[in-house]
């Protein structure tokens, strides 16, 4: 009896252990098998798409430069006037501004000056007392028209004399220390030739000041011979100095001198820049980054869109509604966020601007 239990449940473990087999079986043949990795619509839709543009080739031109003062803004100061110099309190990179006295010259000539404007003043007051009173014995009879005439003409060249006398003293502003050396316009002295106890002459070919307003500068660029051709009017600048490294200065070329210098075998290319603070002075060295047109059309695209893998650049196209592709691409240069394609790309191909590493890793396996 026993031993006919013991071959029961013997059988009986021995069918649950096949049937757990065969459900096991089943199982495996419903799992689904592994699928290419495919792109859906709604991921394509999440996904930022570039559209490759044909463009004019830039190249980047390193070149030096220095920084000078615009000449639109800079006056030249010569003495109107002989005399000694004195009161000279203005110093090389002094803030000056409109009207301000740099210095005074003690001057017989302004003497001479004072003499004729007050003797123009008496002689146009009795020349229109003479003119007056001939005018009353006119009408009474008593002076010719001639009298007249010449009372009246006498009377003219006496006020033309006192506005001539009037013209001098007020260009050569004076006070009664002598003649007065004023600025003519805000800004800094940028040079300076004139001390105290220093004799001047009306004659010297030398000026005693240079007043330069900086709050616009210009950037003369050193273009050698080799550059001459790829540099235009209008190319964007950036211009960095030595003093501020880390501020990046931006312009456009707006004039290209047709002198060549035959020591340095440069032209010079000009750019006028802003100069908030003042802080460009004349004759810094600048750093200056040109960005040249090089006349050769190339496919252009973003290079966030680029991948780089094994000393090989490619991006992911979209060919279709979910469709994309990894393309390999050869780079002839780039210049900023643009890289221009030599080949593997064509003018409105539309590749994947986001998350292109995610699928190009997909797509590759």
């Amino acid at each position: 009896m026993d031993l006919i239990k013991h071959k029961m449940i013997r059988n009986a473990v021995a069918l649950a252990m096949l049937a757990l087999v065969i459900q096991s079986c089943h199982h495996a043949e419903d799992e689904p098998k592994d699928e290419k990795f495919q792109v859906t619509d709604t991921l394509l839709q999440s996904l930022v798409i570039d559209t490759v543009k044909e463009a004019s080739a830039l190249s980047e031109i390193s070149l030096t430069g220095s920084i000078a003062p615009d000449e639109n803004k800079l006056v030249k100061i010569y003495p109107m006037v002989s005399g000694i110099a004195h009161n000279v309190k203005i110093q090389l990179g002094d803030v000056v501004s409109k009207g301000q006295t740099l210095a005074v010259l003690k001057s017989a000539e302004m003497a001479g000056y004072t003499k004729d404007y007050i003797a123009a003043e008496a002689d146009v007051r009795s020349a229109k007392r003479t003119f007056e009173s001939t005018s009353d014995l006119y009408k009474s009879g008593l002076a010719s028209q001639k009298d007249l005439e010449q009372a009246q003409s006498d009377y003219q060249k006496a006020q033309a004399e006192i506005k001539r006398a009037v013209d001098v003293v007020n260009i050569n502003k004076s006070s009664n220390d002598g003649y007065l050396v004023k600025s003519p316009l805000s800004g800094f002295v940028i040079e300076k030739n004139l001390t105290d106890n220093e004799q001047v002459r009306a004659d010297n070919s030398t000026n005693l000041f240079t007043i330069a307003d900086l709050s616009d500068v210009f950037v003369l660029i050193n273009v050698y011979e080799s550059d001459i051709s790829n540099v235009q009017v209008g190319d964007q600048v950036k211009i960095t100095t030595l003093s501020f490294p880390d501020k990046v200065f931006t312009g456009k070329i707006d004039k290209i001198y047709d002198v060549l210098d035959p020591d340095n075998k440069v032209v010079k290319a000009r750019v006028k820049i802003e100069n908030p603070g003042n802080k460009l002075k004349p004759q810094m060295f600048a750093n200056v980054l040109i960005k040249a047109k090089s006349g050769e059309s190339l496919p252009v695209v973003n290079t966030r869109g680029l991948i780089f893998d094994n000393d090989k650049d490619y991006v992911v196209v979209v060919d279709g509604k979910a469709k994309v592709h990894i393309q390999q691409v050869e780079i002839a240069k780039r210049v900023e966020d643009r890289a221009y394609i030599k080949a593997g790309l064509k003018p409105g191909d539309r590749i994947v601007g986001s998350r292109q590493l995610y699928l190009f890793e997909s797509l590759k396996d």
